[in-house]
């Protein structure tokens, strides 16, 4: 007698390769009918965002392509998993529920709770990790606890060993003798109904095909040179995978087996300090998934808890945070990353961090709008990593950086940019000043704004705020919760 079929519960994990939970439904035997439900209502505040809804549509349409070129296809739903997913293992007759992790909170409790109903009405239920190179709650500090320092964390980490990912099915999937009801791709109303998404779509591919290139192309090129490129707004020194791990197209095992194959043929791993800065990246992936599991406030709430005290700046109308996000600061460098956040889902994570440190040390805005701002824009917005990185900002997470360490946009942009080529393509109406003005275009004389087509306060804005007193005025905020550490800098 033929095993009955398996329910495999598609997630972050949009993938044929190196997925855990794909391979052991065809390893069981019987038919296999692959699910995604899209459950806004479970994921709370945080569900998908506007630029991640349009890659996540992509992605869908493409794992649905991988899956019939092997026989099968994807049956889309839309509404609570909790209840989806059981009515389909009751439509199917399926004796199984597989899935791949997920370690947000609010998928988690989800998770908890299905798989003992699937269980406790005797159906099979289990999943794997296909997500991380390290299960969170098993990595921990010699007291048995969290790290919260990323240093260590890492080098705890690098004692470990990192799995070989897992290959796709050889064969065909086999297919149920009839399939359940599906909804089509366009009824799960991922793109936007107004079509601001032309920029994302000229600049990305979204897709298992289109990550494992980028991988490749990444690993035997510009990897060598990550260590000083990263930092180069202006080229493509990244490897651009942040969307692709954060939907599941690539895991990070592969990530790690192609930086492994790499340093085969020098018999040195990592092979170069560009590839060991890179995997340290991956790393702080790690990390930051690491605290959100053990920490799962904190998307919403300062891990040090004093900064909950912290006395941020009034904002009439909203006034200093819409032209922030409109990138219109005055500061060439913050609204060239805004303008590049807006046109293609995704900014330079040099850039980033100059962009967040205006918001919350020289605006005095909470950190947690810019959270949702990025959350709402980033192709690649992930709540783990998107928590971790606006803490680190704004000095208030783990392994933060200090909050009087003030990054001072002038010098940012002209130490990262220093020819100015990120700012004229992200900032065109700058894009003939001098280079030696371009970083503070109220410094240059009024004849060469003149011959540049520059307005002051009409086709670019003066500065929203002077920096030196901006920065006066975020210690002093700073000050006042008393708390240990140096002075400003």
């Amino acid at each position: 007698m033929s095993a009955s079929p398996t329910l495999l519960w598609f997630r972050q994990d949009l993938r044929l390769q190196d997925n855990p939970a794909l391979n052991a439904a065809v390893a069981r035997g019987g038919p296999v009918v692959p699910v995604y439900v899209l459950d806004d209502a479970a994921e709370g505040r945080w569900a998908a965002g506007g630029a991640s809804r349009w890659w996540l549509h992509h992605s869908l349409h493409s794992l649905d392509a991988s899956l019939r070129e092997k026989g099968s296809r994807l049956i889309l739903a839309r509404g609570s998993a909790a209840e989806i997913i059981p009515a389909l293992q009751q439509a199917t007759g399926a004796g199984a529920v597989y899935w791949n992790r997920r370690y947000e909170p609010a998928a988690i409790a989800r998770d908890s709770a299905l798989k003992a109903a699937l269980v406790a009405a005797g159906t099979e239920a289990k999943s794997w990790n296909s997500a991380l190179l390290f299960e969170p709650h098993e990595v921990r500090n010699r007291e048995g606890g969290p790290f919260k320092v990323f240093t260590p964390f890492w080098r705890h980490c690098l004692t470990l060993n990192v799995t070989e990912p897992v290959r796709a099915p050889a064969g065909m999937i086999p297919a149920p003798a009839r399939w359940p009801e599906s909804l089509a791709l366009d009824a799960l109303s991922l793109l936007p109904r107004i079509r601001w998404d032309q920029g994302m779509a000229a600049v990305w591919l979204p897709g298992e095909a289109g990550a494992r290139a980028r991988l490749r192309k990444f690993a035997a090129g510009s990897m060598a040179d990550y260590a000083e490129a990263r930092n180069d707004p202006a080229q493509a020194g990244t490897s651009g995978l942040s969307p692709s791990l954060h939907c599941g197209e690539i895991g990070p095992r592969q990530v790690w087996a192609a930086v492994r194959a790499v340093g085969k043929s020098s018999g040195v791993f990592p092979p170069g300090k560009g590839a060991q800065v890179f995997l340290s990246e991956v790393g702080w992936r790690e990390f930051a998934h690491h605290l959100l599991f053990h920490f799962p406030q904190t998307p919403a709430e300062p891990l040090r808890g004093e900064f909950a005290r912290f006395p941020w700046a009034a904002d009439s109308g909203g006034r200093m945070l819409e032209a922030w996000q409109r990138g219109r600061t005055g500061y060439p460098i913050v609204d060239a990353g805004m303008r590049e956040l807006w046109h293609t889902g995704w900014m330079h994570n040099r850039v980033r961090m100059i962009a967040a440190s205006f918001l919350v040390k020289h605006l005095r805005q909470p950190w947690t709008l810019g959270a949702e701002w990025f959350w709402d824009t980033l192709v690649d917005a992930d709540l783990a990593s998107n928590t971790l990185g606006w803490q680190w900002t704004a000095g208030c997470g783990a392994d933060a950086a200090p909050y009087f360490r003030v990054f001072a946009p002038v010098l940012q942009g002209r130490k990262f940019d220093a020819e100015g080529a990120y700012v004229r393509r992200w900032v065109p109406e700058l894009a003939k000043v001098p280079t030696e003005f371009l970083h503070a275009p109220w410094e240059a004389p009024p004849a060469a704004l003149a011959a540049a087509g520059v307005r002051l306060g009409g086709n670019y804005p003066m500065p929203i705020v002077d920096h030196a007193t901006a920065r006066d005025e975020a210690l002093k905020s700073w000050r006042s919760l008393r708390l240990p550490g140096g002075t400003g800098s």
